[in-house]
């Protein structure tokens, strides 16, 4: 499985960012995985690398490369409870510096380079992301309908924009949410406003999770969770982007 790290020329400078694609010499449909707020590590390398395999050329971008090449602030190798008030310390300046403006901005630039890439289908893209990373999926799928046919976020705030953002939506979407993160009610708010701007969407709640259960190197992690999560997105993707 080919990997490799790039630079993304964007408005603000360069972005890193890690890619993995099969090694068959075809073309694939292109999938931008947005990283959760602890950025591109080994769990993410490996979450590409694994997507990968399915015939997708999977691009993972530096959230915060404004403020410096991953990994932006030091990270220990298993992120657990006892340091998470540390580790967001840290964190939350450069998350609160990454204005819905710029996700815009960084958006384009990502998408553009996919579309140029050899090992890149032509056709639409599908977009996903995890915990900061799936709201940042849901805009670059409302800024860009035409080009994102697929939308995927797991244990993400995904209606902090509100329902107007959903109108703007034309992708299939899946929304994983925490169980820790989502009550019943809200689950059923935020479907009633998805069905009400006509999106193509599931949407659910993982039993038994708390927020960022995906991660392998956080105390979150649920391995069933893990895979019902695959188990939602392949489908989507195959069914999204089987002609590109």
């Amino acid at each position: 499985m080919p990997t490799k790290m790039l630079h993304i020329p964007t408005a603000d400078g360069q972005a890193d960012a890690f890619a993995a694609f099969p090694d068959n010499g075809e073309r694939h449909p292109g999938v931008l995985m947005y990283p959760d707020g602890f950025g591109i590590r080994p769990v993410l390398r490996e979450m590409a690398r694994e997507l990968a395999e399915h015939g997708y050329y999977v691009l993972v971008p530096n959230l915060f490369y404004r403020h410096g090449p991953a990994p932006v602030i030091e990270l220990p190798e298993h992120i657990g409870e006892e340091v998470r008030p540390e580790v967001f310390a840290q964190l939350m300046p450069l998350i609160e510096a990454h204005t819905a403006e710029r996700v815009r901005s960084d958006a384009d630039a990502y998408l553009s380079f996919l579309a140029t890439q050899p090992e890149v289908g032509a056709g639409p893209v599908a977009v996903t992301g995890y915990c900061i990373g799936g709201l940042l999926a849901m805009r670059t799928a409302a800024a860009h309908p035409g080009q994102v046919a697929a939308l995927a976020a797991f244990h993400g705030p995904v209606g902090v924009d509100g329902p107007d953002l959903f109108s703007k939506l034309t992708a299939q979407v899946h929304l994983g949410h925490a169980e820790g993160d989502m009550t019943p009610e809200a689950l059923g708010e935020l479907n009633q406003a998805l069905d009400a701007a006509g999106v193509g969407y599931t949407s659910e709640i993982y039993p038994g999770t708390v927020h960022g259960f995906t991660m392998s190197d956080t105390d979150a992690f649920n391995p069933a969770a893990l895979q019902r999560h695959w188990d939602r997105l392949l489908p989507l993707l195959d069914r999204a982007l089987a002609n590109s």
